[in-house]
């Protein structure tokens, strides 16, 4: 098999429930107690699932670091995780050129950030063929804190564009 024939896994995770923030910076509102317990399930998820990860791309606010440090508390792995600032309140198209950084070894990556980005990425992500009727369904309904994309795609990061990628799996889970 070629490289760019390599079958890759992406997820997408929106942020856990992070607490109201009036008086903190956006960037530094962390997660409240519905959060935590939210992203622990995210992690017990992954983990029953058998999905660990070579790499997770994180933003660097506090919301989206605390989400992917309790989902590790949960069971969630990966072998390396980068903070990049390009990923907090991300675009879809900022979000793709960071994904197109990914070095090719990783096969199963995760973004753990914001929306609108994340939903508007899945979105522009998925093929024609869609991929899971029951993920395109739950999908339908919303992209929720905790919201968790899992979609596929052959082919190299760097090339992944728009209509590239199955939605294999769309999840809320809450704790």
């Amino acid at each position: 098999m070629s490289p760019s024939e390599h079958q890759h896994t992406l997820l997408l995770l929106r942020h856990s429930k992070a607490e109201p923030g009036p008086d903190k910076r956006d960037v530094d509102r962390a997660l409240s107690d519905r959060g935590r317990r939210d992203a622990a399930a995210v992690g017990e998820w992954l983990a029953e699932q058998g999905l660990a990860m070579d790499l997770v791309v994180c933003s660097t606010s506090t919301r989206t670091r605390q989400t992917w440090e309790v989902a590790v508390d949960g069971g969630a792995e990966a072998d390396d995780v980068w903070f990049d600032r390009r990923v907090y309140q991300a675009d879809a198209d900022t979000l793709l050129e960071v994904i197109r950084e990914t070095p090719e070894e990783a096969t199963a990556l995760m973004v753990v950030g914001h929306a609108p980005g994340v939903p508007a990425l899945v979105d522009d992500l998925m093929a024609e063929t869609g991929g899971s009727t029951l993920a395109i369904a739950r999908l339908e309904e919303g992209f929720p804190t905790s919201g968790l994309a899992v979609l596929s795609f052959e082919g190299e990061w760097s090339g992944l564009g728009p209509g590239d990628a199955e939605l294999e799996d769309f999840v809320a889970p809450r704790g």
